[in-house]
């Protein structure tokens, strides 16, 4: 079966009535509006935006569902995630509140995160969800990394894509981790050229719409920084906690201490602190080095009043085993640099155990019963 073109989708949409809304009258289909933004199609799943008025945006969900119906309706389409999202057209000096999105099935959402890019971040989250996975947890690894998906990759699963029965999106599995990411839906080498709330609106969709599970542990890999998608990750999401990934270095942790303040301002708990590349180990003749100083995220961790969870060395295995899609806690499971992993998935499981503060629900799409 031929796989739909953009053309094709576009032809569809245009079918798609946008009902009557303000002086503009009815009569016109979403396309003409230009309400379809960041179409893209990738093995037949198609992923697009309607992009509408602040002021319509409540009302047009059934033009949602109209649109997202119109393209799985083409033939060889095998899935669709179509998102409605709005760009503010002036600031509003008291928002409307949205509701949190629950997860019942989730017990514990945590936030790994970076005040700066280039620190391991994604590499840490992948190896710290099979630690987790290793210790006997339910564990999932969610790629909230829109514009950088790197999680595909980590997992050894670049170029496949979840299966759907229609309503859920079922995620997919490697080295005992159920993994979702955007970069299922697209080219590796296709940018994602959308504003934040297209990008927000693409991570609650996939959120909700994803068939997960009972799970322990889900593993949020988040974009680096402090921008909006971590503000409104830890606004929507009930996340039980935030765990930052720093280098040793002063310019990164004083990043670090950016992303650790904005997480305490939006009332997320720090679960601790880990130190990357913290010091290197001469594979020939065992010297260490400590390349970009060491024992910073701990001092730093102790003086912000936070958990230090541990140091992982500066180690090429650690960066080739994560490029070859199987991190080092799946290649190495009774290596040195694994034991550095489990050890702090460990001191983890404990912190989140003990506070027994279980996730809400969350849904892509899929209209409530």
């Amino acid at each position: 079966m031929a796989i739909p073109t953009e053309a094709q989708v576009t032809a569809a949409l245009r079918a798609v009535d946008s009902g009557s809304h303000g002086s503009s009258g009815g009569g016109l289909d979403v396309v003409a509006r230009g309400w379809v933004k960041g179409l893209a199609v990738k093995d037949g799943h198609v992923t697009f935006a309607l992009e509408v008025p602040p002021r319509l945006g409540p009302e047009l969900e059934p033009v949602r569902a109209a649109a997202e119906k119109a393209v799985r309706a083409l033939p060889g389409v095998t899935g669709v995630t179509a998102v409605l999202t709005a760009q503010a057209e002036k600031p509003q000096a008291q928002p409307p509140r949205r509701e949190r999105l629950e997860l019942p099935t989730v017990a514990h959402i945590v936030a790994v995160a970076s005040g700066k890019g280039g620190v391991g971040k994604s590499t840490t989250a992948a190896n710290l969800a099979v630690a987790l996975a290793r210790k006997g947890l339910k564990v999932a690894i969610f790629d909230a990394d829109v514009y950088g998906p790197s999680v595909p990759r980590l997992f050894g699963l670049s170029g496949q894509k979840p299966k759907s029965d229609g309503a859920k999106v079922f995620p997919l599995e490697a080295h005992g981790v159920k993994v979702m990411s955007i970069g299922f839906m697209i080219a590796e080498d296709n940018p994602i050229v959308w504003r934040g709330p297209m990008v927000m609106g693409a991570l609650e969709q996939m959120l909700r719409d994803v068939a997960w599970g009972d799970i322990d542990v889900m593993v949020v890999d988040m974009p680096p920084g402090t921008g909006d998608t971590q503000l409104t990750m830890s606004q929507r999401v009930p996340l039980a906690g935030a765990v930052i990934v720093s280098t040793p270095q002063d310019i990164a942790l004083l990043d670090a201490r950016k992303g650790l303040n904005m997480f305490r301002k939006v009332e997320v708990p720090i679960l601790g602190l880990i130190e990357n590349m913290s010091y290197y180990v001469c594979p020939n003749c065992g010297h260490r080095d400590e390349i970009f100083a060491h024992g910073g995220a701990q001092r730093a961790a102790k003086e912000m009043g936070v958990p230090f969870l541990g140091e992982i060395p500066l180690e090429l295995k650690i960066r080739t085993t994560s490029d070859e899609g199987t991190p080092i806690v799946a290649s190495e499971p009774d290596g040195a640099h694994t034991r550095s992993f489990m050890d702090i998935a460990g001191r983890l499981w404990e912190t989140l155990s003990a506070g027994k503060r279980r996730a809400p629900s969350i849904s892509m799409g899929v209209p409530k019963k």
